[in-house]
């Protein structure tokens, strides 16, 4: 155990970059500010050579990421995972964590989904939070709610933890699609770490809202060490 750890300080390190598209800057800086706000000490890198660094992801309680595609190398995959397994949390939203380093199914393997669709043009959909997991404290005052935005298709590992679903919307590219119930919000255990996905956040103002809102930070918070 380290001294931040016997004293009770959470320290969490923020990696962002790849595609600017995802706004990984302001996204990632919502959050970081939001972990502040709840004491954490933040940690913001623009580089994914921090998964590199031992002592760093030893002594973070969670890591979030906001990075989409690119690529990672076998050595930065290897420290964020073992990170992982040793016990620190991982997290994100959107393309900044499902849609991260195409090529690299060990990564994908670790986060239980993979981005791999969405319709043309931003659709409306209803996310449910699944009734059997209410008591999960990532749901906790969340009820059904309506986002207009990207809805991501997704492959996944059936071994997470489904929290909230949606049925996928008609797609006039790919109409035998439609109606196939998506995971949106899931976890998983990866050794003694935790991981937290939402596959919603296309936009800041996709982030802004107060159910997405909750769910990322009360995930934060589930899969701190």
């Amino acid at each position: 155990m380290t001294e931040h750890q016997s004293l009770g300080t959470k320290r969490a390190l923020v990696v962002r970059g790849g595609w600017d598209g995802h706004s990984p800057v302001a996204a990632s800086d919502r959050y970081a500010a939001a972990l502040k706000e709840d004491g954490y000490e933040v940690t913001v890198s623009d580089s994914l050579d921090s998964y590199l660094d031992e002592g760093l992801l030893a002594a973070s309680d969670l890591i979030v990421q906001c990075w989409t595609m690119g690529q990672i190398t076998g050595e930065q995959l290897a420290g964020l995972s073992h990170a992982v397994r040793a016990g620190t949390g991982f997290a994100g939203w959107h393309g900044g964590i499902i849609d991260s380093f195409r090529d690299e199914t060990g990564y994908q393997l670790m986060t239980g989904g993979q981005f791999v669709h969405h319709p043309s043009e931003f659709v409306t959909y209803q996310v449910r939070p699944l009734p059997e997991r209410a008591d999960h404290p990532v749901l906790a005052g969340i009820g059904p709610f309506t986002v207009t935005t990207e809805q991501y298709y997704l492959h996944m590992d059936p071994a997470v933890d489904v929290l909230a679903v949606t049925d996928y919307e008609q797609d006039p590219d790919n109409p035998e699609l439609a109606g196939n119930v998506m995971p949106v919000t899931w976890t998983r255990r990866w050794g003694t770490g935790r991981v937290f996905v939402t596959a919603i956040g296309h936009t800041l103002t996709d982030l802004e809202v107060p159910e997405v809102d909750s769910m990322i930070r009360k995930g934060m918070a589930w899969a701190t060490r």
